[in-house]
C-alpha cells in the first residue's frame, strides 16, 4: 500500500442506509468515524453500498475497502481471489494472516486441498513482517 491509501468505505446497511431509511448506523456511527479519520489526514469516503465500494475499488478509486463484516468484505474478495485471497487482522501486536477460505473439513484427507491461499497468507505474512523491521530500523 501508499503511505496514504485511498480507503473505500462500505455502509452497515443495504444502500449504505438510504439517509436513515434503511438503518442509522451509517449517520450515527460511520459517517462520524469516517470524519475523523479524514480530520487525521486519511483518505476515506463516506459509507458506500458495498456493491459500489468494491467495484470502484476494482475501477482502481480505492486502495482498500473497508467492510463491516466478514461476509460483506469476503464475497468480493472471494470472487476476484479465492485461492490466494488472505484475511489480514489488523490492531493486534502481532502479525496474523490466514487464508481467505475455510477450513475443508469436507475434503480433509482426500488429497484435493488447495495450499495456494495459505502458501499466499505467508507470504504476505512474511512481507509484513519485512515491512515493520524496515520501520523499526528507521525509527532507531
Amino acid at each position: 500500500l501508499t503511505p496514504t491509501p485511498r480507503i473505500g468505505v462500505c455502509g452497515l446497511n443495504p444502500h449504505a442506509g438510504e439517509n436513515g431509511h434503511f438503518g442509522s448506523e451509517e449517520l450515527e456511527i460511520i459517517g462520524p468515524t469516517v470524519a475523523e479519520a479524514r480530520d487525521k489526514g486519511i483518505a476515506a469516503s463516506d459509507p458506500l453500498p458495498a456493491d459500489t465500494a468494491f467495484y470502484r475499488a476494482l475501477r482502481g478509486e480505492f486502495d482498500l475497502v473497508v467492510a463491516m463484516y466478514h461476509d460483506q468484505g469476503l464475497v468480493a474478495v472471494k470472487t476476484l481471489a479465492f485461492e490466494t485471497g488472505v484475511n489480514i487482522t489488523l490492531g493486534l501486536p502481532i502479525i496474523r494472516t490466514s487464508p481467505d477460505h475455510g477450513t475443508a473439513f469436507d475434503i480433509a484427507w482426500q488429497g484435493r486441498a488447495q495450499c495456494s491461499s495459505m502458501t499466499a497468507a505467508v507470504r504476505r505474512a512474511i512481507e509484513l513482517a519485512e515491512k515493520r523491521r524496515m520501520s523499526r530500523q528507521k525509527s532507531s
